[in-house]
């Protein structure tokens, strides 16, 4: 997703992960109007959204309830790890 572009040229991609489990999957993804239904879906239930155009756009390449690819292994860890933190400085009631 991108904050300089128009919202119905945004893309979403919407991640699951489970500890233990194999690497993340792909659970949702598209463009424009989709994409917006993802942010808002994500932010209406506290999900984090984290934007990077970059990195959506890789993640765009990935078929629904596929994993992510070994490429992008350590960027997801990275970005996994910066949610672990912000999650785990939230109040009790709000986590």
């Amino acid at each position: 997703m991108t904050p300089n572009k128009p919202k119905s040229l945004r893309n979403a991609v919407a991640l699951t992960y489970q500890p233990g489990g194999g690497a993340p999957k792909v659970v949702a993804s598209g463009k424009g109007m989709i994409a917006e239904q993802i942010i808002n879906l994500a932010k209406e239930n506290g999900v984090h959204v984290h934007e990077s155009r970059e990195l959506v756009a890789l993640l765009m390449d990935v078929e629904l309830d596929q994993e992510i690819p070994p490429t992008l292994y350590r960027v997801v860890a990275e970005l996994l790890a910066w949610l672990y933190k912000i999650e785990a400085a939230l109040p009790p009631s709000q986590k």
